[in-house]
């Protein structure tokens, strides 16, 4: 049988779609992916259900340059309930623990959080996406299963405290202290397991009850959301369109060189090649003389080695 053409157009670029909150990451990649018409389209690292924000969308070759964003830095807006703990981390799960936060104070949180920044070492939580023997972990959470996860090495580059304060209008008629936090973090961060760690030090306990991703590697603003893009829609395919990001901008922090019409054909072959002048170590950003190649590698000889060419569409 012959291989069944993908359905839809071949439109690249990257989308920063704002989050919505209540479903997944693949839902909305999906919702989007039938908005655009696409053929092929990836998102660049899950957010949780309850968490909004920052959710790149990588179209066509773009989603070449995905793993590079999956791997960047992020950078995180909170709010938690100290006092609480629940099964989850979040607000979705069952409360497993209780304790009188009421008397931490802003001096007690900043005391606490310089202890957090830095390389810093995390276990996983249970609801999490990562897999013991071939399962995901929050699918055996879900059965009352816990199992041994090893420690991992995150960095956290900055904390930002906010505010501390008291919610009186909590809809159970119970004060609520509410620790506001901004992250920085590197790839592989759980920001929940972060907000545990942090009312440990409190001598307490916490939750997320809101989770807002500002940035993802270069991107940081100009997200939008569904709405707006259905509004764009509405339109035609050319203003949607128009919303893409290009295709280098999710690596623009990446040094750049620019090939010779020679080197720009044999790099698209496939083959090395020389560049006078450029980074010695390291990944690099390819272009002819007006238009974006690919990703290449700098070898041990000094050549430049094509690692993702784009494929002009």
């Amino acid at each position: 049988m012959g291989r069944r053409k993908n359905k839809g157009r071949n439109v690249s670029g990257v989308l920063l779609l704002d989050k919505p909150q209540g479903c997944s990451s693949n839902h909305i990649l999906q919702k989007v992916k039938r908005l655009f018409g696409a053929a092929k389209a990836g998102h660049t690292g899950s957010l949780d259900p309850l968490a909004t924000g920052m959710l790149p969308v990588c179209f066509g070759e773009a989603t070449k340059i995905s793993a590079f964003l999956l791997d960047s830095d992020k950078r995180y807006h909170l709010k938690c309930q100290l006092g609480v703990s629940t099964t989850t981390g979040d607000a979705e799960g069952e409360v497993t623990e209780t304790s009188d936060a009421s008397s931490i104070t802003e001096q007690d949180v900043s005391a606490v959080l310089p202890e957090f920044l830095g390389e810093i070492e995390q276990i996983p939580p249970m609801y999490s996406a990562l897999k013991h023997n071939g399962e995901r972990l929050y699918k055996l959470a879900r059965q009352g299963i816990e199992v041994e996860r090893k420690a991992r090495n995150v960095t956290i580059y900055d904390i930002e405290l906010i505010s501390l304060s008291i919610d009186e209008q909590a809809a159970d008629g119970q004060e609520r202290v509410i620790l506001e936090l901004e992250v920085s973090c590197s790839k592989g961060t759980y920001v929940r397991t972060l907000v545990e760690d942090i009312a440990k030090a409190l001598n307490s306990c916490a939750h997320i009850t809101s989770l807002r991703r500002l940035s993802v590697g270069p991107y940081d603003g100009d997200m939008l959301t569904i709405d707006q893009l259905t509004v764009l829609a509405e339109q035609g395919i050319e203003a949607l369109d128009a919303s893409l990001q290009p295709i280098d901008s999710g690596v623009a922090d990446w040094p750049d060189v620019h090939l010779g019409s020679d080197a720009a054909f044999y790099v698209q072959q496939g083959q090395p090649v020389m560049v006078p002048h450029a980074p010695t170590q390291g990944w690099v950003r390819i272009y002819d003389q007006s238009h974006f190649l690919g990703l290449g590698e700098i070898q041990d000889d000094g050549l430049i080695a094509p690692r993702r060419m784009i494929r002009a569409v």
